[in-house]
């Protein structure tokens, strides 16, 4: 329902002869205040920050910094058993004719061989809201009006309200357990991923939710993505919520028939020419340390990687550095943290991990990074 009103107020807008649904400001420098109702700018010179204030008439402003932004104002007062008052959000892709700059969405779900994101956000008490991040998309390569399908992914919720739908059950991705809502708000079906306790900050496989509802029946690989989004729903309230900090990257060139990407398949011997792996560990009586070396021997840069790969029995990880790794034993992910997400072509990022053994200690046999698999140096 939160998507009808605002997919209504956008059509009725468009009818009216506007250009575009949004208010677009300049790229954003040093800090800018937008309290217009669709008010927008750049920041990064890659996303879009927006103030969507699609279900009040009240005023509600943002300040954009140059990672994020942050609720000034927020004077809407929403039904906690209807929709949120708005949506401020920043993104990449396209929403309603407004496309970030340069990016390379839509995209076919076929066609993406990783799609990374890093997400912190900042939460105040006495509000009703929930820290939504959307993932948008839809049978076509769509750039404007309402998508087709709506993945929503609860980081955190105050208040009693809730998702689209009912609950379907739970599920688990990148290592969290989430309860799993399932609806239609009569212009797009929504599935939502909610946290049982409050996430503040995250680096994750957006592929890991696409591959999830691409199991459950409700889109294929033929789909497409439109947009990746993060930001507030508001009920009531809301000053001082804000996203610190977002990244987002989608990679192309990769084939991706289903296989959820938190279960990830042993890659045939020998690899490809786009990765090397150089895996080198010290272990004493039942404890280890491990460092690993990812290389892009490819022709181009990475924005985002994943490197999968299965620990052997009897092995455990502890803890880990410049890397986030979803599971603690048997097959493993690594996702890259927001600092070292860009490997440009021959270059290279490394991160590690401690963990505990028992039996006669061993390396892994084999890696896939993005879904491909790489040479062990």
């Amino acid at each position: 329902m939160r998507r009808v009103i605002r997919a209504v107020t956008a059509a009725a807008l468009l009818a009216a002869g506007a250009i575009t649904t949004f208010v677009v400001a300049g790229p954003a420098s040093a800090d800018t205040q937008i309290c217009e109702q669709y008010g927008s700018t750049t920041i990064g010179g890659r996303y879009v920050v927006m103030n969507n204030r699609w279900g009040t008439s009240a005023q509600q402003c943002i300040n954009v910094t140059s990672t994020g932004f942050a609720i000034t104002s927020q004077q809407g007062v929403g039904s906690t058993s209807g929709a949120p008052v708005s949506y401020p959000a920043i993104f990449v892709g396209c929403h309603y004719t407004n496309c970030s700059p340069g990016t390379n969405l839509p995209m076919q779900v076929s066609s993406i061989s990783s799609a990374t994101s890093s997400i912190s956000y900042n939460y105040v008490s006495g509000a009703t809201y929930d820290a939504a991040y959307d993932i948008w998309l839809d049978p076509t390569p769509k750039r404007d009006g309402v998508n087709a399908m709506e993945i929503m992914i609860w980081f955190n919720r105050q208040g009693s309200i809730q998702p689209i739908g009912s609950v379907v059950g739970t599920t688990t991705i990148g290592g969290r357990t989430w309860q799993v809502w399932q609806g239609s708000n009569g212009s797009n079906n929504v599935i939502s991923y909610v946290a049982p306790s409050a996430i503040s900050s995250w680096n994750f496989s957006v592929l890991d939710f696409i591959n999830d509802v691409k199991n459950r029946g409700a889109i294929t690989s033929s789909w497409y993505l439109t947009s990746i989004q993060a930001g507030f729903e508001p009920w009531i309230g809301g000053t001082g919520l804000a996203v610190t900090n977002f990244s987002a990257a989608v990679n192309g060139g990769g084939s991706n028939p289903g296989t959820p990407t938190t279960q990830p398949t042993t890659p045939p011997p020998g690899g490809t020419a786009g990765c090397r792996v150089t895996y080198s560990a010290d272990s004493w009586g039942n404890g280890f340390v491990a460092n690993v070396t990812v290389a892009n021997t490819g022709n181009s840069a990475l924005n985002g990687w994943t490197l999968g790969f299965t620990l052997p029995s009897g092995q455990a990880v502890t803890n880990s550095w410049n890397a986030t790794l979803s599971g603690t034993s048997g097959a493993l992910t690594a996702r890259n943290s927001a600092h070292n997400g860009s490997i440009p072509a021959g270059g290279s990022t490394s991160f590690g991990f401690q963990g505990t053994y028992s039996g006669t200690f061993a390396s892994p046999s084999a890696f896939t990074l993005n879904g491909s698999a790489c040479t062990r140096a």
